[in-house]
């Protein structure tokens, strides 16, 4: 989904962060009134706002220093005035971090994404949709259930590439999750497919043999394809707020993360978990989930993002 539809982009956003307009947004144009002055109580109650939203402690001190700091170069008193530099500042620190998913730059053969995080922050539904978004865009699409522990996930992964039109390559329910990996890279080979998408396991309270299984499946990706996976992407769950963070940090120094989606958006009221991310882990930000439907899987744009978030503040 490219830029030229921004417009919907932003109506969809919009819908699908008005529980995080009502807690972060409600509560900042609360504070931030028309006539109130500026005092340190304004920035504390400020703080507990966006700590509230899981904005977290980096990007709030980030946020809370830029605000001070040009409020007082341009000698401003009321406290209505610092909306637009919340907001401001808020487009800086997520900015630098948007970059929607381009399958480009594979060279020979398909481009490969390996799709990681823990279960049930909708790795499954992410892929599907994004099957959806490339086979209707003309191109090849396979996906592989590498997930191969739970039966439900290799059924309901089906049910999404049947939907999409996509190849799909499964195992049996236990079988080796590099083989499976292996087995789709090797039919996008044969059939010169554009593209293929790893599903992967997310059993994190078995945390060492997740990680080398999933190294597993990377290595002998990268070994049959130079270069592949070309894109790790880690779905995140913006319900767990800082969880995520913590998932985040542990994926990323296990397999090199190149990019995020962040999930179920709509679902939580603490949406500030996505300016966290951007702060403390800077990530490039790929992708943001705010529904069920297909198109609801949208690319991340700063700006989009910023003004569908703030659309509400007076």
């Amino acid at each position: 989904m490219g830029k030229g539809d921004k417009g919907g982009i932003f109506q969809r956003l919009r819908r699908g962060l008005t529980k995080t307009q009502g807690l972060l947004i409600g509560g900042v144009d609360d504070l931030l009134r028309p006539g109130r002055g500026m005092d340190e109580a304004l920035y504390q109650e400020l703080e507990e706002v966006l700590i509230v939203a899981d904005v977290g402690a980096e990007a709030t001190r980030r946020l809370l220093e830029g605000i001070r700091r040009e409020t007082k170069k341009q000698g401003m008193t009321d406290a209505h005035d610092i909306l637009p530099l919340l907001r401001r500042e808020v487009s800086e620190i997520l900015r630098p971090y948007e970059a929607p998913l381009s399958i480009k730059g594979a060279g020979d053969g398909p481009f490969v994404v390996m799709v990681i995080g823990v279960n049930g922050v909708g790795k499954t539904t992410t892929i599907g949709k994004l099957a959806y978004r490339f086979t209707s865009q003309g191109k090849k699409v396979v996906v592989g259930a590498a997930d191969t522990f739970r039966a439900a996930a290799i059924e309901q992964l089906e049910i999404w590439s049947d939907r999409a039109g996509a190849h799909f390559v499964k195992h049996g329910s236990g079988a080796d999750p590099s083989a499976v990996a292996f087995d789709a890279v090797k039919a996008a080979q044969a059939k010169q497919y554009d593209l293929v998408f790893i599903d992967t396991a997310g059993r994190l309270h078995t945390k060492e043999n997740l990680m080398e299984e999933l190294k597993r499946i990377k290595r002998i990706v990268g070994r049959e394809l130079p270069h592949a996976p070309h894109e790790i992407l880690l779905v995140l769950d913006a319900t767990t707020g800082q969880n995520a963070i913590v998932q985040a940090r542990t994926f990323h120094q296990a397999l090199g993360v190149t990019g995020i989606a962040l999930a179920k958006l709509d679902g939580t009221a603490k949406g500030g978990i996505i300016v966290a991310i951007a702060q403390e882990l800077g990530i490039p930000l790929r992708l943001v989930g705010v529904g069920e439907g297909i198109e609801d899987l949208q690319d991340f744009f700063a700006e989009v993002f910023v003004d569908a978030l703030f659309s509400r503040a007076s």
